[in-house]
């Protein structure tokens, strides 16, 4: 049971761990090496190159930023002759990008010889610890079943969405919900504050109503404290999918105003030094301090 993990950043780091301590050998690379420091004492064999991880593992999981860092590291612009060792390689790119994107991606890697699964996830560090991430497949059927007793390291219940593009279109629309709610969440709770609400009162009445989400509940201390600084999604990466989720959105014939303006917000955000942070920093610019 071997796997090669490609992007080792908070989640990889998490995804290793996991697989350390199911009896996996586990493979990384990270374009960073300064990221991977701490691994050097574990049982993780760290690879110089992506190339070398690629040749020596047989399942490759990407957790990279976006497409055109996948491109770059498996050198998708090479000639079909020039990159052999793709051969039978299985590809499970869990990041988050575009159907479009993935799709392409798809064709190369099937050019090369190798399979191509699509793989995103909704969950954070604590569910890929314990293995309970809610994992969305993309892919041919044949690739899917092959990644399957990979999948459920991470996940109790991987589901087949469909053919390749479709889990990643979830993906984004789950991330699209992510900052509608983020900020509608934002500007009521910053609303009642500033018109003398008692917040417990605020908090007792959303519960109590079918508006309520659990993601009130956990944010809610971070717009209270002001304190954004851990972050397991960043507001940089919430604004890369909100661009993503558009550009597709509207060529989908859809209309993205209401979303338009959460990205104005976002983008504010990260151009005032947050974009490393929780995404939850966007209650600063919806709120902000008097």
């Amino acid at each position: 049971m071997d796997i090669g993990i490609i992007g080792v950043g908070l989640m990889g780091h998490a995804f290793v761990a996991r697989f350390l301590s199911q009896g996996f050998t586990v493979r990384v690379f990270n374009r960073s090496r300064d990221n991977i420091k701490n691994l050097e004492d574990s049982d993780a064999i760290l690879c110089a190159t992506a190339d070398e991880l690629i040749s020596t593992s047989s399942t490759i999981i990407l957790m990279v930023s976006d497409a055109d860092a996948i491109n770059n590291l498996l050198q998708l612009t090479r000639q079909p002759d020039e990159r052999k060792n793709l051969q039978d390689k299985t590809i499970i790119q869990m990041a988050t990008i575009s159907p479009s994107q993935s799709k392409e991606i798809a064709q190369a890697v099937s050019s090369y010889g190798g399979h191509y699964l699509e793989a995103p996830v909704l969950g954070s560090i604590p569910e890929a610890n314990t293995g309970t991430l809610i994992i969305m497949a993309g892919g041919p059927e044949g690739a899917f079943q092959r990644a399957l007793p990979i999948l459920q390291v991470l996940g109790t219940s991987p589901r087949h969405i469909g053919d390749t593009g479709s889990a990643a279109a979830l993906k984004l629309a789950m991330n699209q919900l992510i900052a509608a709610l983020t900020a509608g969440f934002s500007l009521s709770l910053g609303y009642a504050i500033k018109n003398g609400v008692d917040t417990d009162v605020f908090m007792d009445t959303v519960r109590e109503s079918a508006l309520y989400a659990k993601t009130y509940d956990k944010k809610l201390q971070k717009y209270l404290d002001r304190d954004f600084g851990t972050a397991n999604f960043s507001t940089r990466h919430l604004l890369k999918d909100i661009r993503l989720f558009i550009e597709d959105a509207k060529a989908a014939g859809l209309n993205t105003d209401a979303l338009e303006g959460i990205e104005r917000i976002t983008d504010q955000a990260v151009e005032n030094g947050m974009d490393l942070m929780d995404y939850s920093s966007i209650y600063q610019q919806i709120c902000p301090e008097k």
